[in-house]
């Protein structure tokens, strides 16, 4: 890898990179583009203007869009992504964090491009991902996030940085919730395990889905046994994270990755989750934590959730998901995509490293 190459980091802009607390694309952009800045790599992160970073800083938008309603997302999205791609050829090579938009520009320029599929909003977007389909190289985020209609350079777990996570060997008594408030999150199954666990809830999180908090999350808040305590930024995030016997994540849907369920776990806390998704790469069943298929599963696994030794679970989580280990992941991708290496099958590729990752993680 030549220290003198040239990237361009694209970084969505709903939120400022790093975030002051929501915003896990622009979260894990911030912790790449350090990353590789700290390795000597001349790293250019396109990001909105109150972006901080090590990194030289290229930004036409003022502030996330989430964070100021007079922003046009559309036209404000547009202006970034056309301003990268004005200049691309200036690049050796261009690493997409945006979704499928810029791979509309990719004509544009003869810097090769990289994207990041941080997960698949709908079904629907995967005919642009078809159509530029091995023009552009694309990195999964986890094996079970892999389209068998695409063609991958490469899974990349994401990294955190352990040291913005305190180990605490002995927690308070309290589960957590901490996610978007939304149906896809489990907000309301959360609340349903603690109650038939008997177990006090802290809820952390935006408010995804104001109809759906009013209606089932809401009723439920008596600043006791359930409470809400809204976005958490990194110093709360860190204590309660920490503090919790363990993070509930009753999702409801094939989650690509889930940064929390890491950041609890480099806290030495456990989670019990439902197993859909990545849940089985990012949990180590029985000794991270627990992977279920039900709520009545959920519950019982708070009875248990004890037995789970703390340490173990930082310890999982430095072994596998530092931020050093993600940027020799990405150093590999660049090299492999400059040297002309052809994309794999996303079926069969899938396919053979989910089965090496099962038996890594003994289940």
């Amino acid at each position: 890898m030549s220290r003198s190459m040239r990237i361009a980091m694209l970084s969505p802009i709903a939120w400022r990179t790093p975030p002051r607390h929501y915003g896990p694309w622009e979260s894990v952009v911030s912790s790449l583009t350090e990353g590789l800045v700290r390795r000597g790599i001349d790293v250019t992160l396109f990001a909105t203007a109150d972006s901080e970073t090590s990194a030289r800083l290229e930004a036409i938008c003022p502030r996330g869009w989430e964070e100021d309603p007079e922003l046009d997302p559309k036209v404000w999205e547009c202006l970034h992504v056309a301003h990268l791609f004005e200049q691309a050829d200036s690049f050796d090579l261009v690493h997409n964090h945006f979704d499928f938009l810029p791979l509309t520009y990719s004509a544009m320029t003869r810097a090769p491009i990289v994207t990041t599929i941080h997960g698949f909003s709908s079904p629907k977007i995967l005919p642009v991902y078809e159509r530029y389909d091995r023009r552009v190289h694309y990195v999964s985020i986890s094996e079970a996030d892999r389209s068998p209609r695409l063609h991958y350079t490469a899974t990349v777990h994401h990294g955190i940085d352990p040291e913005r996570f305190t180990f605490q060997e002995q927690p308070e008594d309290y589960l957590l919730f901490f996610g978007r408030i939304h149906h896809d999150k489990g907000t309301r199954e959360a609340i349903e395990i603690a109650r038939r666990a008997g177990r006090r809830l802290v809820i952390a999180g935006i408010v995804q889905d104001r109809e759906y908090f009013a209606r089932h999350v809401e009723p439920a808040l008596d600043g006791d046994r359930v409470r809400f305590v809204g976005p958490a930024g990194p110093e709360l995030r860190d204590r309660l994270l920490g503090g919790a016997r363990a993070l509930l994540h009753p999702i409801r849907f094939d989650e690509p990755f889930g940064l929390s369920v890491v950041e609890a776990q480099a806290c030495g806390t456990p989670v019990i989750a439902f197993r859909r998704g990545s849940m089985p790469e990012v949990v180590a069943d029985g000794e991270t934590g627990r992977l279920v298929d039900s709520i009545g599963q959920a519950v019982e696994a708070c009875r248990t959730i004890d037995r789970i030794d703390r340490r173990r679970c930082r310890d999982w989580i430095l072994a596998r998901f530092t931020i050093d280990r993600m940027v020799d992941r990405y150093l590999d991708v660049y090299d492999r995509v400059l040297a002309g290496e052809p994309a794999a099958p996303g079926a069969d590729a899938s396919t053979e490293r989910g089965r090496r990752c099962t038996r890594a993680h003994g289940a």
